[in-house]
């Protein structure tokens, strides 16, 4: 079982880097105080899932993935399972998507916060996905493999992104990685 006052304080600890982030991170903190359960699958109102930002040492590319439900790129992610924390099942979600066994993480704290419904499908109706997103590292030369949830996985420079993914939340991270990137030097 996931620790809720642990989650909480890590949520609580991000600094947001725009309006829209930090009403998403006030969000984030009412719902996961809310339900004790807020990391399960199974809670119907919505849950947090976990994902991955991945990029190269230069913080020029990103990887992404095409996802086979969704039809869209996306960084890797998805739902907690048996992780003790949601850092962990971001690495474990970027390892599963990616093939990629050798990612660094950047740091412990969280990259960036969204939340953002997912349709409705077969099993489910239409819910909340409180997405938490940590910061990865991963070598250009270190080649990702295709999972059973992907139709395609590949690296892309930063000026490449908004042409397969205009969302204002892959625009934010992209935005952060430059401002990274500029503060590197």
């Amino acid at each position: 079982m996931m620790n809720q006052a642990h989650h909480l304080k890590t949520i609580a600890a991000h600094a947001a880097f725009d309006e829209t982030e930090a009403a998403h991170q006030q969000a984030m903190l009412a719902f996961v105080a809310r339900y004790g359960d807020f990391y399960k699958r199974t809670l119907s109102v919505g849950h947090v899932t976990s994902s991955a930002w991945i990029i190269d040492p230069t913080c020029c590319h990103a990887l992404m993935l095409h996802h086979k439900k969704l039809n869209r790129w996306l960084q890797p992610g998805g739902h907690v399972e048996d992780d003790a924390t949601v850092l962990e099942s971001a690495l474990r979600e970027a390892q599963e998507e990616t093939g990629i066994a050798e990612l660094r993480t950047v740091s412990d704290a969280i990259f960036d916060i969204d939340i953002h419904t997912i349709p409705a499908n077969k099993r489910e109706a239409a819910h909340p996905h409180f997405d938490i997103r940590y910061l990865f590292e991963a070598a250009l030369d270190d080649a990702p493999e295709i999972s059973d949830e992907s139709n395609e996985v590949r690296w892309f420079t930063l000026e490449e992104i908004p042409a397969i993914n205009s969302e204002a939340s892959i625009q934010r991270m992209i935005l952060k990685t430059v401002h990274l990137k500029n503060n590197q030097r």
